[in-house]
This record gives C-alpha cells, sequence and structure tokens, in this order.
C-alpha cells in the first residue's frame, strides 16, 4: 500500500458550473458548483471516440473535494476509479472506459437528497438540467440516455435509485451502495434518538439544538449525528412551500406526525418503485446494481432487499444484488465494482 498519492492515468478537470436553478436558494448556498470530470485512460488519444457516463454522488455531509480523503491502508476513490480503468481494479481487466462525473449537491443542512425542496433549493433540476447539459457539451459522451447512469453511497445511493425514476429520460442505469430505503426502518430510529436528544438537552427545542450546533465544532456532541439527519432529511422531504421545516416526528415523544409522515413515504425509493410511473422507469433500464453491509447501522440492507423485490415485481430488467459482510461505512471498495458494472451495460 502507497502512503501518498500517486500521478492517474487517466484526468480529472476540475470545473465551476454556474447554477441558475441554486441562485436565491433559502440557506443562501452557493449556487456556483464544483463538478470533476474524470477521463480514462486514452480518452486524448482517441478524438473520434465517444464515451459513456456515469453519475457519481454523495452521501449526507458529503462534499466534493472529500473524495480525496485517505483513509489507513486504502486508495482514494478517484485513485480505485483510474485504476479500474487502467485494468487494475476488480474484475478481470479493465472495463469498457467511460466518463465519470463528481457532482456537488452539498447544502449547509448536510444534504439535498437530490430533490428539489423549498428549504434547501433545486438540486433535482441542478442536477438533471444543468450539470448533465454542461458534461454533454464538453466532453464526448455518448449523449443519450441509454448510456448514462448514475450510482453513490448511502444518501447517494438514494439519489442514484430516485434519480431515474424521475428522469428515465436521462438515466437508463443505477447503482446504489447502501442507499436509503424502507423509510420506517431505516429512519424510525433515528427519530427515537433525536427526540430524546431534544428532551434531555435542549428542553424540546429544535432551534437551540441548531443553536448550539453552530455554536461549536460539529459532532462534538452524541446526538448530533441523529439531529443533523432529522434535520436535514425533514428539509429535504417534509419542508412547507415558504421554506418552513417540518419535522415528521413529535419532539417531546418521537410518536410521528402521520400527514407530515406520509410526505415522507412519497420519496421512498421502495415506495416510488412501486408506482406505475416509478415502475414504467425501472423496465426501461439497462443495468440495476444493489448492494449493502450485512450489518448495516442503519438497516439499508434490508431496504435494498426491499428496494430490489420492487425493481423485480415491476419488471425491471434482474438487478445485480449483493449483501456483503460490512457496516456502513468503509465501503468505498464497492464502488469501482458498481461502476464496472455501468459500463459495461451502459456502453456502445
Amino acid at each position: 500500500m502507497r502512503p501518498w498519492s500517486r500521478p492517474l492515468r487517466g484526468r480529472i478537470d476540475e470545473l465551476t458550473i454556474a447554477s441558475r436553478a441554486l441562485v436565491g436558494n433559502l440557506p443562501g448556498d452557493p449556487s456556483d458548483r464544483p463538478i470533476w470530470v474524470y477521463l480514462p485512460p486514452g480518452y486524448d488519444a482517441e478524438p473520434g471516440r465517444r464515451y459513456p457516463s456515469i453519475y457519481l454522488i454523495q452521501g449526507m455531509t458529503g462534499q466534493i473535494d472529500m473524495w480525496r480523503n485517505r483513509a489507513a491502508f486504502r486508495p482514494t476513490t478517484p485513485e480505485n476509479i483510474d485504476a479500474l480503468f487502467a485494468g487494475e481494479g476488480p474484475g478481470e481487466g479493465a472495463p469498457p472506459p467511460a466518463i465519470v462525473v463528481f457532482v456537488d449537491c452539498w447544502t449547509s443542512y448536510g444534504g439535498s437528497q437530490y430533490l428539489d425542496s423549498p428549504a434547501t433549493g433545486a438540486y433535482h433540476t441542478y442536477l438533471c438540467d444543468e450539470a448533465v447539459p454542461f458534461v454533454d457539451a464538453r466532453y464526448r459522451t455518448l449523449a443519450h440516455r441509454d448510456h448514462r447512469g448514475i450510482t453513490g453511497k448511502s444518501s447517494g445511493g438514494y439519489g442514484a435509485m430516485i434519480t431515474p425514476m424521475l428522469r428515465p429520460d436521462l438515466f437508463g442505469g443505477l447503482a446504489s451502495h447502501a442507499g436509503d430505503a424502507l423509510f420506517e426502518v431505516c429512519y424510525g430510529p433515528m427519530f427515537a434518538e433525536a427526540a430524546r436528544a431534544l428532551r434531555n438537552d435542549y428542553d424540546g427545542s429544535i432551534e437551540r439544538w441548531l443553536a448550539d450546533f453552530r455554536s461549536r465544532p460539529a459532532f462534538t456532541k452524541k446526538a448530533d449525528e441523529s439531529l443533523v439527519e432529522a434535520h436535514g432529511y425533514s428539509a429535504c422531504y417534509s419542508a412547507d412551500p415558504d421554506g418552513t421545516i417540518r419535522y415528521p416526528f413529535d419532539p417531546a415523544t418521537g410518536q410521528l406526525i402521520p400527514e407530515i409522515w406520509d410526505r415522507w413515504l412519497r420519496w421512498d425509493p421502495v415506495r416510488m418503485a412501486r408506482t406505475p410511473e416509478g415502475a414504467a422507469a425501472l423496465r426501461s433500464m439497462r443495468a440495476i446494481y444493489i448492494d449493502a453491509g450485512d450489518r448495516d447501522e442503519y438497516f439499508l440492507d434490508l431496504g435494498a432487499e426491499a428496494f430490489r423485490r420492487a425493481c423485480v415485481a415491476a419488471g425491471s430488467p434482474e438487478p445485480f444484488f449483493e449483501i456483503f459482510p460490512a457496516k456502513h461505512g468503509a465501503i468505498e471498495y464497492r464502488y469501482p465494482i458498481a461502476i464496472r458494472y455501468l459500463a459495461e451495460r451502459l456502453s456502445a
């Protein structure tokens, strides 16, 4: 294992999109967004060749420069992707070359879930109607949905599941690593933890927690993770038209508030897959990849199985599916496996 970065065989172009969709977002987050475009080895040497494109999106609290974070004894994600297309990754030889696009949809709430929300901003619109055309206009992509895929982990896996169901005209393949799904299972424990923390430490006041959280280094208190998630997901799934964030549970008890919880459930990938529109989109996919760790702390292995069953019931192509030995974290080595799978099925 080498202790520091090494030259890539392909290259990464680091660009900025001046987004119109994100101008004036309520939190005041930047509308100029970084975007990285990985070009595989040989891209510059074959000027007549066009490539499938695979969009890689991040989980909650992820921002683009985190892709270069190095864990002990492990390559970074860009290094893993480069090794894959150089023929040194998982599987036999190099897969068909593809362009990999790293998209940033971070918000000051932690993330966007790749949805349009009055509380966070129009991140679904940004991804689909700005990032995709931006890349197609500047690079030699095969600019057709049959040659475009999307992949991610956790909230990125969630975005990879729901975006092709919402925009099957743009995406013909998806890969989800431990993506948020089966909401009552993956989010239910978080509601109880958040409600207890609000009661014990903040007199039930979300505003008091927010003020405290913003006054000190993030995640220096035990309850921060569940409260950041409860607040961030509520901003994405159940904000009012004026941007007011509505929690789906009573902060005093953790009891669900049905009319707000229903707003969340309409965004559950398992339930979306059962709608006529979602099922039709899944039937049109050229590739579906689903995996999760068997000890995932958020029970996303159960959500993965539920989404797989929903795909099969919808009549989709048979998904790749694997439950492997792992928790939720430290599974970045799975990214190249899914990218190979998509590249093989989305190539010309």
